[in-house]
């Protein structure tokens, strides 16, 4: 059996990508840090149908959390087959209001977090000669948002790390890849009014709000051998408002 662990799996895309990995027969390892009720549950309902999921609790932004966490997963289960960097942050402000707090911390969850998981998943895959990693971007790091500049750049970096990481490790059997997708019907979106969401509606070719499934079935393609020829790809389901 092949484990996943997915970062910022309690809600959202990350529990959407917790369920469909279990669904095709995956360990799921699902990582959490402010909602452990919210992934232990998640874990609890997919083990009564059957399926193995465990919680792990960790802040990716931390080098000592995150060891401990994939020490964890190694003593127990050997190591990540696929890892899905998933936990992020976002936040909207006038540059001029962003402080050098909430610089950080946006970089340190959305960039160290991912950088810091890679580290620790390498060794295992580059010993295996294959894996596969898929880092979550959004369609904002390929446009550009306003007064989301941090978070903009953050998911910039995603698709620049993604691209460098793929052409250096795919020697090695080592796929990756990254979904930026549009807007999506999640708690990070919780704040857009009714009247927000029905202009981005309105301004998307395919008149829709993505589900979090949506976005969780282009993240299992590009995890698995549905996409074996694959890498340093930047995959954007986004109704079409990106193109």
């Amino acid at each position: 059996m092949k484990n996943v662990l997915i970062t910022g799996a309690s809600r959202g895309i990350g529990a959407a990508c917790a369920k469909k990995f279990a669904e095709k027969g995956f360990r799921v390892l699902a990582n959490y840090h402010a909602s452990p009720e919210r992934a232990k549950a998640l874990c609890a309902s997919l083990q009564n149908l059957g399926q193995e999921a465990i919680a792990f609790g960790a802040d990716v932004s931390d080098s000592c959390q995150v060891r401990q966490m994939f020490e964890s997963i190694e003593n127990r289960f050997g190591g990540v087959d696929i890892l899905i960097n998933n936990a992020g942050i976002a936040q909207q402000k006038l540059f001029t209001d962003i402080t050098e707090q909430d610089w950080d911390r946006m970089f340190g969850v959305n960039i160290k977090g991912m950088y810091l998981c890679c580290r620790q998943a390498l060794p295992y895959m580059i010993h295996k000669k294959s894996g596969s990693i898929v880092n979550l971007s959004s369609m904002w790091g390929i446009t550009g948002a306003s007064c989301e500049v941090h978070y903009s750049a953050s998911k910039a970096a995603v698709i620049g790390f993604t691209r460098a990481l793929a052409k250096e490790v795919g020697p090695s059997g080592i796929r990756v890849n990254c979904v930026a997708p549009g807007a999506v019907d999640t708690d990070m979106n919780a704040t857009l009014t009714e009247e927000d969401l029905a202009l981005l509606r309105e301004e998307t070719p395919l008149g829709a709000i993505g589900k979090p499934e949506e976005i969780a079935e282009s993240v299992f393609f590009l995890a698995t051998d549905l996409s074996r020829f694959t890498t340093g790809q930047i995959l954007s389901p986004n109704g079409g408002l990106v193109i």
